[in-house]
């Protein structure tokens, strides 16, 4: 499997794994994303069971610190990044060449933009009010200079759509950066148990990404090669650029104009919404984007794949978000302690963003694939003038208010990302609509259910929580089988088949 990785002389070997998804989208769709998300699911509830831990563990004004780097952090990951990674998934045969150049570019601007963070510390810490935050900034820079050594190493697993190695690198390293941060912070380290996580999670992250596959750089470096990307991966960079920034803009505005223990709140609340709707999102993305690159001249076979991972998301996203937010109040309070209270509004309130997050940037996942990068940038402009317009009418109203504008937001993009795949595949909004309407009435009824469930008198809100989380599985399952959801019906029959391949293989 790695072999190919190390004798890239003609673009060929990259890309086979790639090609051979041609032969059945439909079906290897499905497959990957199944396989994707049960392997994704072992690092997710590590970095979930870590969290909880140092939520406890700390105080909310230390998780406002870290917050207000987070805008920075992602310009410069951003930065080094360059917009390749999309550009190389996108590009169907890629060459020795490519690959070192975009190794040798990473590292250079690693260490640029690292050094950058260094030197503008001061002025971050003072336009926050807060002086720890210049040391902050300082040790967190190294994770950008860490990354960057393993970003090619990412790429050519994705493009060979190797999610298990992926996903063993995820789960030891938070596994490993979790252990890291939790001892720091049961030693007194503070906020500083945190930052140190973050750069102990990229040392590992990288090193097993260097043991695993074993492409190693050869010494060769061509601007050609970057010339060759760079149409591509100039908007790219642009729209991630945008993306990172305005993702984390709240946090910037709350951090300066509210206090460190709000932001805090905040941050937490993101956190618990972000969790599996980011998750899910990533996972999904990882198997769309070289999928639908292979057939990039096919937009019947385009169409068919996206209807199946939008319904596999609908399937999966739409009860954990509902749920979420239904049981918000004992959740917080069980897993983060009453010192967390005032974020309970914030989850309920994001969770109805999370409904449509992992739908949108899978629509934008097309875009990529095409090679449509202008009208990928063109939707993140859009998106950006309504972050900073929600922004400046309702900052002054508080962060409800700001939260409320998030999830108009929401809708809007999910639409326009919608609206260009029925123009393009012949897959628009009401279409898309129509085949998740079904998931989403299923997850309304379980959410009733679960409802129901916390209007009953229970001794404490650790029985609260069991109750309502079985009883809204169980609902949401046995609805989804006597209804026999075409997605849910196919991710059970794909279930089955591989635990009687086991049986027969013993």
């Amino acid at each position: 499997m790695f072999g190919a990785c190390a004798n890239i002389r003609d673009g060929r070997n990259i890309g086979d794994r790639s090609h051979a998804l041609a032969d059945s989208l439909t079906t290897t769709t499905i497959r990957a994303i199944s396989w994707n998300l049960l392997g994704g699911i072992g690092a997710g509830i590590v970095r979930f069971v870590f969290g909880i831990l140092l939520a406890r563990l700390l105080l909310p004004e230390q998780f406002g610190l870290i917050g207000m780097l987070t805008i920075f952090m992602a310009v410069a990951m951003s930065l080094v990044d360059g917009g390749f990674w999309a550009a190389l998934i996108q590009r169907r045969e890629i060459t020795t060449a490519d690959t070192c150049s975009i190794f040798y570019f990473n590292i250079t601007v690693g260490a640029l933009a690292a050094g950058l963070l260094y030197w503008i510390a001061p002025w971050i810490a003072e336009f926050y009010g807060q002086p720890i935050l210049t040391p902050l900034t300082r040790v967190l820079s190294l994770v950008v200079v860490v990354d960057a050594f393993g970003q090619i190493h990412g790429i050519i697993l994705t493009k060979q759509i190797d999610f298990k190695t992926q996903n063993k690198i995820g789960l030891f390293s938070s596994v490993l950066s979790g252990l890291v941060g939790v001892t720091l912070a049961l030693v007194g380290f503070g906020v500083w148990s945190l930052a140190i996580q973050q750069v102990a999670g990229a040392i590992f992250r990288t090193g097993f990404l260097w043991c695993y596959s074993s492409w190693r750089p050869a010494l060769i470096f061509r601007f050609s090669a970057l010339r060759g990307l760079s149409g591509f991966g100039s908007r790219m960079l642009f729209s991630a650029l945008l993306v990172r920034s305005f993702d984390n803009v709240y946090s910037l505005v709350i951090g300066k104009f509210f206090s460190a223990t709000d932001l805090g709140f905040f941050s937490r609340a993101r956190v618990l919404q972000e969790l599996p709707s980011h998750a899910l999102a990533e996972m999904v993305g990882f198997v769309t984007i070289p999928a639908f690159a292979t057939i990039q001249n096919e937009p019947d076979r385009i169409r068919r794949g996206l209807k199946k991972a939008l319904t596999s998301l609908g399937l999966l996203n739409f009860p954990v978000m509902i749920g979420v937010g239904v049981v918000a109040r004992p959740l917080v309070l069980v897993l983060l302690t009453e010192k967390w209270a005032p974020c309970i509004s914030y989850v309920q309130l994001l969770c109805i963003c999370g409904l449509l997050f992992p739908l949108e940037p899978t629509n934008m996942n097309v875009l990529i694939a095409l090679g449509r990068s202008d009208l990928f940038l063109r939707i993140e402009v859009l998106k950006k003038l309504l972050v900073v317009l929600n922004i400046l009418i309702t900052w002054r109203y508080g962060i409800t208010a700001m939260i409320y504008g998030m999830i108009a937001i929401s809708f809007i993009s999910y639409y326009l990302s919608s609206w260009y795949n029925g123009m393009l595949i012949g897959y628009a909004t009401l279409d898309q609509l129509r085949d998740l309407f079904p998931y989403l009435m299923m997850a309304l009824l379980m959410g009733t259910v679960v409802c129901m469930v916390g209007w009953l008198p229970f001794s404490g809100d650790w029985l609260l929580l069991l109750a309502q989380v079985s009883i809204g599985a169980v609902a949401y399952l046995s609805l989804c089988r006597i209804f026999r959801l075409e997605g849910f019906m196919e991710m059970w029959k794909e279930g089955w088949s591989r635990i009687s391949a086991r049986k027969i293989a013993e």
